[in-house]
């Protein structure tokens, strides 16, 4: 058992040391451009905004602008804030003391003297901010690297495989997916991936005819380059890329920020399956990562080259944006949730509720990271 923990903690401090720049680099840009979002919308609705932070605890460094704002950046770099005229603390609480104790002038200026709906604008303003983010770095990659045009022809079945029993014959181009129309043999792996045991509707061409198949992806486990194990969902067939055969096409601007959109909307829709299949217990909770997690796959992007890491910014993004949305005390999609009830009832509720309301989302995002750190810890000591 010491040898293990021995094991364990060589493994990490060895492998801290080389995530550390990449990570903070990969999050600070998505912290950035949240906070950005929640900054941008409360200046555009009248708000004083005290302090725009990238981290927590004291401040290393800053500065004040002209309109008062301290942008600083904090010695504990796992996250920021803004932090509005009227907030008691950086998760904008408010105190109700200091809020009756406004003047007129002051009030204009109050977030939480602003109606519900600039409020909910203010809070929504921070997880659109990733999305977009996510969807213009997307789209920037496919205008750099072009889109995969390599055909989604089989050229292979793998014997008892889900594409053989399914019926799928060699030279079958796949064309649709449950609707969604195929442009490359990457589209469909990636549909496929994230849909083991789910029943997919094909439309493939074949000797030009349409045929329609209904396949069930199988569920297996596979290391990427880096040694890390992925449960992914597979069909079973192969494709061979023949000589002078197109890998990338060239896209146009609009073209583009479509790919870029459809991106985030992949990554939204194949959260909610996984949370799906946590909820009716078919997922594996053990793939759930923390924040040592994605520290190992910032250095590893790193390694691979600064296309990997950008993608991972990407997709980090996303991910932080949706969860934000989650409603959840505490998290932004908490506080628009109370905005919702506010609308409902005619009225804020009252200080005590949300008081309890974000005690218990403190514990559960706790919770959450304790959860997602151990997962963490166990992966890195056994690589």
């Amino acid at each position: 058992m010491i040898d293990f923990f021995v094991h364990s903690f060589n493994t990490l401090s060895h492998g801290l040391l080389g995530y550390a720049v990449p990570f903070l680099f990969v999050l600070t840009i998505v912290v950035f451009f949240h906070e950005l979002g929640h900054f941008l919308v409360a200046r555009w609705a009248g708000v004083r905004v005290l302090t725009f932070s990238l981290g927590f605890g004291p401040e290393l460094v800053g500065f004040n602008d002209r309109h008062g704002t301290r942008w600083k950046i904090s010695a504990i770099p796992l996250g920021g804030y803004v932090k509005f005229f009227g907030d008691e603390s950086e998760a904008s609480t408010p105190s109700a003391e200091a809020l009756a104790a406004m003047t007129a002038e002051e009030r204009a200026g109050s977030f939480h003297h602003k109606k519900v709906g600039p409020r909910a604008a203010i809070v929504a303003a921070g997880p659109i901010a990733n999305f977009i983010l996510g969807a213009l770095i997307f789209a920037g990659m496919a205008l750099y690297y072009g889109k995969p045009s390599t055909i989604a022809r089989v050229d292979g079945v793998v014997a008892d495989g889900a594409a053989a029993a399914a019926g799928f014959k060699i030279g079958d181009v796949v064309v649709q997916i449950d609707g969604k129309p195929i442009e490359s043999f990457a589209d469909m792996q990636r549909i496929v991936a994230m849909n083991a045991g789910s029943a997919l509707a094909f439309q493939v061409k074949r000797d030009g005819a349409i045929v329609s198949l209904t396949a069930t992806p199988a569920l297996l486990e596979r290391k990427d380059p880096f040694g890390n194990s992925h449960r992914l969902g597979v069909l079973g067939v192969e494709h061979k890329s023949p000589a002078g055969e197109a890998s990338t096409a060239p896209v146009g601007v609009g073209e583009a920020l479509k790919i870029g959109v459809e991106q985030v909307w992949f990554i939204i829709t194949s959260t909610f399956k996984f949370l799906g299949s946590l909820f009716v217990g078919n997922g594996n909770p053990n793939e759930v990562s923390g924040v040592l997690g994605i520290a190992k796959m910032s250095g590893q992007a790193a390694s691979a080259g600064f296309q990997f890491v950008i993608n991972l910014c990407a997709v980090l993004s996303v991910s932080i944006g949706l969860l934000n949305l989650f409603p959840i005390p505490l998290l932004d999609g908490g506080h628009l949730m109370f905005y919702a009830a506010e609308v409902v009832r005619g009225r804020p509720l009252s200080e005590r509720t949300q008081e309890m309301g974000f005690r218990i989302g403190l514990g559960l995002v706790l919770m959450l990271m304790v959860f997602a750190t151990y997962n963490d810890i166990l992966r890195m000591a056994a690589s």
